[in-house]
């Protein structure tokens, strides 16, 4: 194996070190510091939103998203089946009930049969949706790859039966509506709540990280305040709520403002990447590179190609392995979160696309490095395995 390619690694060509080291000859290095603050008023701008509290993950922001819409144990949340389980994952912790809502083809939250389990499936009476007598209390929109999910069709189902939206856009820093009554709107401003990750293969990184915002700037304020243990009095340690490890670290935010400097460069060429393997699979009989949401500028975090099943019997494994020993990461799309072991006996709505997909999507290198040549190296491979691979 003469190259390696991977599917997506950290691109630290600003100014991190500076930033980080920085941090370190001041000393601070924890919870608390000045570079904490930046970020999450570099963030805030970036987003036109008025409060960010920058946290430990993307989980810890959709945790903390899920307290403040008022989630508590028994009651049941409306949540995507093909996404990574770190979006459902809070729910249990809230000792509350998922249900599993089909996607369309997005990869991102149907509306339309969110609409249809709400008024078929469930009692809507005085203000309240209720699901065999439990409180349906928010849905848990993921806005997967860089896709923008439908937020018309689900704002709309939500505004009419009381749901709190919250926003899982991990995936989609600098994705944002481009038409329509959401136009210069980002991923995770739209509803009651959004959630960001900053995880190693994310556009931009701290290392670990995340942050959340709401609609409602007090209630980033107290979701900050759950983040640092709840801590009134931080000199006698009076606390008066149940708080959380969850504040992000100061020399993870010295890294993320070097980050977000470099951001909108990073989505450009995410973009143009992404351009540029249209180019090299348009065409292409045995497998199709998905196009993104119209009416939206996409961040293009990932990029996937949804494989011929009619022509292609291989498993993902296989084809996944053959691309590696070619020097080429790759990997399957998540294997259903209602099919694991801690979510089997959930209740599931009408999962049609969300099966069809799992079995048909290779996720192929999409890291802010990779070179022309290095895309049409791994068109060209992937496209000579796919031929080898066909039946006809």
């Amino acid at each position: 194996m003469s190259r390696f390619i991977p599917l997506s690694i950290p691109n630290f060509e600003g100014n991190e070190k500076k930033y980080v080291d920085d941090a370190l000859e001041q000393g601070w290095v924890s919870t608390g510091g000045a570079y904490i603050a930046q970020l999450e008023q570099m963030l805030a701008q970036y987003l036109h939103t008025r409060n960010v509290a920058a946290c430990q993950s993307g989980t810890s922001a959709l945790h903390l998203s899920l307290i403040e819409a008022g989630v508590r144990p028994g009651d049941v949340v409306l949540v995507p089946p093909l996404t990574f389980i770190a979006a459902v994952n809070p729910v249990k912790y809230q000792f509350a009930h998922p249900v599993f809502i089909d996607c369309d083809d997005s990869f991102c939250m149907d509306p339309v049969k969110l609409a249809e389990f709400c008024e078929k499936e469930c009692e809507f009476a005085g203000g309240d949706l209720k699901y065999k007598k439990k409180s349906v209390k928010a849905v848990v929109v993921v806005h997967v790859f860089g896709n923008m999910a439908d937020m018309d069709g689900i704002m709309d189902v939500a505004e009419r039966y009381g749901l709190k939206v919250i926003e899982d856009a991990t995936e989609a820093l600098g994705t944002y509506y481009t038409e329509g009554r959401y136009a210069g709107k980002y991923a995770g401003t739209i509803g009651d709540f959004g959630a960001f990750s900053f995880n190693g293969n994310k556009i931009i990184t701290t290392g670990g990280g995340g942050a959340v915002t709401a609609k409602n700037e007090k209630v980033v304020d107290h979701m900050r305040y759950l983040s640092t243990q709840a801590k009134d009095d931080p000199h006698y340690y009076i606390h008066h709520e149940v708080g959380y490890n969850y504040r992000m670290t100061n020399l993870q935010a010295a890294l993320g403002v070097a980050q977000m400097e470099e951001l909108p460069e990073f989505v450009r060429r995410k973009q143009s990447n992404y351009e540029e393997y249209r180019s090299e699979f348009e065409g292409f009989r045995f497998a199709e590179l998905m196009p993104f949401r119209e009416g939206t500028s996409s961040n293009k975090w990932f990029y996937s190609l949804r494989i011929n099943r009619d022509k292609i019997t291989a498993s993902m494994r296989d084809i996944i392995t053959e691309l590696e020993r070619e020097g080429i990461q790759t990997r399957a799309i998540w294997g259903l979160i209602n099919e694991q072991k801690p979510y089997d006996e959930e209740i599931t709505y009408q999962l049609e696309k969300a099966p069809y997909y799992a079995a048909r999507i290779l996720n192929i290198p999409s890291g802010t490095q990779i070179t022309r040549d290095e895309i049409r190296f791994v068109a060209d491979k992937v496209k000579r395995l796919l031929e080898g691979l066909a039946n006809e």
